[in-house]
């Protein structure tokens, strides 16, 4: 594998395979904030995080890491 790995909550992303990010939403029935990262291969996952500023910082770094490749 050449691409670079990214880890968020356990999960190893391979950033040459992330094609789309949302921005940062309320989850559904309370369960804290949430962004979606959609894979080429139609997949997706959903991280959530307790508070609205640790779910921003996680996607920045996130994004910051996809401009890096």
């Amino acid at each position: 594998m050449t691409g670079k790995i990214y880890e968020l909550q356990g999960y190893a992303i391979a950033l040459d395979k992330v094609i789309f990010l949302t921005r940062v939403f309320a989850a559904e029935e309370g369960e804290g904030f949430q962004f979606n990262i959609r894979f080429s291969s139609d997949l997706m996952l959903a991280p959530k995080f307790a508070t609205r500023p640790e779910a921003d910082l996680q996607r920045s770094l996130l994004i910051k890491a996809l401009n890096g490749t």
